[in-house]
């Protein structure tokens, strides 16, 4: 299989400019000058976490391995040793929670402010955004925090809060009820504001659930509670068949000349189509993604990135090393925001994609791929590998049943082409973190070997699988995590 190249970048890339603030202006902070529709706007530019999953799912996966040098941080470090995450700050699961209860804080807010204003109807696409953006925090709360949904467990499985009221933190007492329940919450607001979503007030729109970022978000949400037709229904009111490949990121077409400076900028950024929904983040991820102890090496590259694929042919993307050990993607990067004009310090950001067109095409490739849409599985996987493959040939690059079959030495259509599948979706989202979501859903062992030799063994169900709650929601009579 051919092998891609590999090119070195010895310096360390500055952070890449003229990024838009994700907020003008900060909300009032009272939240209580909420008297139109422009206000609620700018308030809902806060109902989505603003922190980072990458880090602390990224170094559970079976994505990293142990460098034995590099940046050594508790978010990146107890992850991989399967351990409870101790530290509390940017890039931690505490972090996280945090982060999305105060956006359900906002959410609910704006709900509220909607519902008692004098004409509702001016309000109604402030509601359906607050309606599905309360339902996103949750759902992804419920999937990092609670085991993943399965029909048979789901009504005895320890979910999360679902708040509905407006609070700034959660104090008072709460009940984590059941996944099942969570699941409902979710659907039941889902449902409710995707009928009121319109992309036509935002000044950018990516910043916002659009409809097709709606959409994107109830394939996505589907496609976990195993609702596959449903997956593909909402997959092709996003993307119609036809428009799907026009939203793929051009990786080995225009992306493939950019330099690595050039590929920060874009790869996050709201001009670039195949990013459905980005939010900014307080996060150093950008900043240490190829740098962390426990990460990429050239092992680790040459199974994911380097070894060739059921095509024949190589794949595109273009992977770099600030040193032996360290070796990164172009696409995730931090920014930095300085505290005035003259400072020398301020605040670290990174930009993360929340939905992206090549989720939501995997999403469809999964859903069809267990209804046995044998067919439009496999004209979405080409659609992809025409994007990605170096010199792509449709006649020499075709995937086709056999010939996954044989590739993975399989005779089960469906294990074929998820076989395929979840090969293009590791290697696309490599370093981003939502490898972690497959492996828990599908509850596939993770096995961690140290740099002593030690091995780590994560079983399918092994409890250390769901992130802790914090400490501090003992507080709301919230009961842990059993470990």
């Amino acid at each position: 299989m051919q092998r891609k190249a590999l090119y070195i970048l010895l310096t360390i890339l500055p952070a890449f400019a003229g990024c838009e603030k994700y907020l003008d202006q900060a909300p009032d902070s009272s939240w209580t000058q909420l008297d139109t529709p422009e206000k609620v706007s700018q308030l809902l530019g806060t109902a989505y976490p603003q922190a980072n999953y990458m880090t602390f799912c990224e170094a559970m996966s079976d994505n990293v391995m142990d460098k034995g040098t590099g940046v050594d941080a508790r978010t990146n470090r107890d992850p991989f040793y399967f351990n409870d995450v101790q530290n509390i700050n940017e890039d931690s699961p505490e972090y996280y929670w945090q982060a999305a209860y105060k956006a359900i804080a906002a959410a609910n807010n704006a709900l509220i402010a909607c519902e008692n204003a004098k004409d509702t109807a001016a309000y109604s696409r402030q509601k359906g955004e607050a309606l599905v953006a309360r339902a996103y925090s949750h759902f992804m709360l419920v999937n990092l925090f609670s085991k993943s949904y399965d029909a048979t467990t789901a009504n005895a499985d320890m979910g999360i809060p679902y708040v509905t009221e407006p609070e700034d933190v959660v104090f008072r007492q709460y009940d984590r009820k059941t996944v099942a329940y969570v699941y409902e919450q979710i659907e039941k607001d889902l449902l409710a504001g995707l009928p009121l979503i319109r992309d036509d007030k935002y000044k950018v729109p990516s910043y916002h659930f659009t409809q097709k970022a709606a959409y994107a978000f109830a394939a996505r949400f589907y496609l976990y509670k195993r609702d596959y037709s449903k997956v593909v229904m909402y997959a092709d009111m996003a993307f119609p068949t036809s428009q799907t490949g026009t939203y793929l990121r051009p990786w080995n077409t225009s992306y493939v000349f950019m330099s690595p400076l050039e590929l920060f900028n874009i790869y996050t950024n709201s001009s670039e189509k195949a990013n459905l929904l980005l939010v900014e983040t307080a996060s150093s991820y950008g900043r240490y993604v190829g740098r962390y102890r426990f990460g990429m090496n050239y092992p680790m590259y040459y199974e994911i990135l380097g070894r060739g694929n059921v095509t024949g042919g190589g794949w595109c993307f273009p992977v770099y090393t600030y040193s032996t050990n360290d070796y990164f993607v172009p696409k995730v990067s931090e920014y930095f925001v300085k505290q005035s004009v003259n400072a020398n310090i301020g605040f670290i950001y990174t930009m993360v994609p929340l939905f992206t067109a090549e989720e939501l095409l995997f999403n469809r490739v999964e859903a069809n791929a267990n209804l046995g849409n044998t067919a439009a599985a496999l004209a979405d996987l080409n659609l992809y590998a025409s994007t990605r493959i170096t010199n792509y040939n449709p006649s020499t690059h075709n995937i086709t049943l056999a010939k996954s079959k044989t590739y993975y030495g399989v005779t089960d259509n469906r294990e074929a082409l998820l076989s395929v599948l979840f090969d293009f979706k590791r290697a696309e989202f490599v370093q981003e973190g939502l490898r972690w979501f497959d492996l828990m859903r599908y509850k596939v062992p993770v096995t961690h070997v140290t740099r002593d030799g030690e091995t780590l063994e994560l079983g399918a169900e092994d409890p250390r699988r769901v992130f802790q709650l914090p400490v501090t929601a003992k507080t709301s009579g919230l009961p842990m995590n059993p470990r």
